[in-house]
């Protein structure tokens, strides 16, 4: 997916500045391979000290695969906003649909998830996009997924 003349890294602090999830819940540790509207790679380093693995499952740990696709849909959201300059104050990305899921490998501590998303469909501020997650360059999940820019109602003061 790298595109060496246009591609872009986007470090941890401007996920954090561009993603309004926090911890336990933010599911990109960086991105690489950044393409305006086109393509992004997303980074999750999987740790034994993720909050899901004492009860998923203690003897064997595995990452929810649920946790996989909403990390696909996070890097997809860092590529919108990205590209589309949303300011997350008073924006946010929400996932809309998602189609074809399928799971071939387990994430397990110590893994590095590299989910490749591309972009198949934009229109004004919704996305279409495909999802692919590999560990150590083996296909471990994909799918196909929506997501669209939405602006948040300001409490009355």
């Amino acid at each position: 997916m790298t595109d060496t003349t246009t591609s872009i890294s986007i470090d941890y602090a401007e996920v954090m500045r561009r993603l309004p999830h926090r911890y336990p819940f933010l599911l990109v540790d960086k991105a690489e391979d950044f393409v305006p509207a086109t393509s992004i790679t997303g980074i999750k380093n999987v740790t034994h000290n993720e909050p899901f693995f004492p009860g998923h499952f203690p003897i064997d740990p595995v990452m929810p695969g649920v946790l996989i696709v909403e990390a696909m849909a996070q890097t997809g959201a860092l590529l919108m906003s990205k590209t589309m300059d949303v300011a997350v104050a008073d924006k946010v990305i929400m996932f809309m649909s998602i189609d074809g899921v399928r799971f071939r490998k387990p994430a397990r501590p110590g893994d590095q998830l590299r989910m490749e998303v591309r972009v198949t469909r934009a229109r004004g501020d919704a996305y279409k996009f495909r999802g692919e997650t590999f560990i150590d360059g083996k296909l471990a999940a994909e799918a196909e997924f929506m997501a669209m820019v939405v602006t948040i109602d300001q409490p009355a003061t």
